[in-house]
């Protein structure tokens, strides 16, 4: 694995514009890294989709032991959710797609997971489609590949889903102020439609209830809805309470049983289940006396918010937030990729039941924030 150079294009802002990527650079700063890239091995490509599909069957497990022992107050979910939860697990509700962060160490060559991003993981439009175009752009001549098979897997999941909608209309839902969502959930919407789903753009502040069933504007009914927002915010909005109600019965994607897997009260979880297993990094509820190089994580946050980094006991990083009122979780200290660019780690995307893709991004600081850059890859 190597950082390599190239010349950028000098309007590569544009042509990325001209394909609907528009938050590419923030305040003069980019997001996306155009002049270098990680350059890998077909080995290690097969490495990440073995330890993918691996974390995938174990994390599966994992929810079936919270559910058997009905472990819900640990992940401080609401209780009037649970058995929804627990009827959309039996049920076998599908999911669409779900990103696993590791951390690889290149002297041991060890993949550590360090958390599963399973209910409104973003950077998917830019891992299926723009790093695809970048490689074909300045490697048209070469050969090479890249571990991206995300836009294929995508159509041929809302294929199979498609069967199991319980109306004609999949309804696509985000925040309306959020250009990287709704890019990402536009995107999401386009390989439905692909794949031959009938779609409707709804906002999350505009569903609607009619004291029966979740309506749209229009007064259409959604019997089906994929929302790009994070069950923890959902169950606490106006209209959640209606999501258990016997007349409504939407079907909502991703299912509620995600709430297990994106709240990293599963991380101590899989320890328990996979004591030193090779691909996890111990973690506890609780810190434990034999811990000396931590990193103290909330149960819920998002975008490396209310992280905190021990080494030697002592805390060496930290980042704030509105997060952490749930809880901590303490997971040991990963050693990751260290460039003169900065510390990288490696989002592995599963759609349906499948490793198709990764993700790599890069920040300045240790924990991997809302400033962290998306560096694209190749297989050579």
């Amino acid at each position: 694995m190597k950082i390599k150079q190239l010349t950028p294009d000098p309007n590569w802002q544009k042509q990325w514009e001209n394909i609907g990527f528009g938050y590419h650079t923030e305040n003069n700063i980019p997001y996306w890294i155009e002049n270098y890239y990680f350059s890998i091995q077909e080995e290690f490509a097969d490495k990440l989709y073995d330890a993918t599909a691996e974390i995938w069957q174990m994390s599966l497990k994992a929810v079936q032991y919270v559910i058997d022992n009905n472990l819900f107050e640990q992940f401080k979910i609401p209780l009037y959710i649970v058995e929804h939860i627990k009827e959309n697990w039996n049920k076998q509700t599908p999911s669409v797609y779900g990103r696993f962060d590791f951390a690889y160490n290149p002297l041991t060559q060890d993949l550590k997971l360090l958390e599963f991003n399973a209910d409104t993981p973003t950077s998917l439009f830019e891992t299926a489609v723009v790093q695809w175009h970048w490689m074909e752009k300045y490697f048209q001549n070469k050969e090479v590949d890249q571990f991206n098979s995300v836009h294929e897997q995508l159509i041929e999941t809302w294929k199979q889903i498609k069967p199991s909608l319980k109306g004609d209309t999949l309804h696509f839902s985000c925040l309306q102020q959020t250009l990287e969502d709704l890019t990402n959930l536009e995107y999401l919407r386009d390989c439905a439609m692909q794949a031959g789903v009938n779609t409707k753009l709804i906002y999350i502040n505009d569903i609607g209830w009619d004291g029966e069933n979740f309506i749209d504007l229009e007064d259409q009914i959604i019997t089906d809805i994929f929302k790009l927002y994070p069950w923890e915010w959902l169950v606490y909005e106006p209209f959640s309470l209606h999501i258990t109600s016997d007349t409504a019965c939407a079907n909502w994607i991703e299912p509620s049983w995600k709430m297990i897997l994106s709240n990293k009260a599963i991380l101590p979880i899989l320890w328990k289940l996979f004591p030193n297993h090779p691909l996890l990094l111990e973690a506890h509820f609780h810190k434990q006396a034999h811990m000396k190089n931590y990193v103290q994580k909330p149960l819920l946050s998002r975008e490396g918010a209310n992280i905190t980094v021990f080494k030697d006991d002592r805390v060496t990083e930290q980042t704030l937030g509105e997060y952490g009122d749930q809880g901590y979780i303490y997971q040991d200290l990963a050693n990751t990729i260290q460039n003169p660019t900065g510390y990288s780690i490696i989002g592995s995307w599963l759609v349906g039941q499948e490793p198709c893709g990764i993700t790599f991004r890069e920040s300045d600081n240790f924990i991997t924030t809302n400033k962290s850059r998306f560096i694209p890859h190749i297989i050579e």
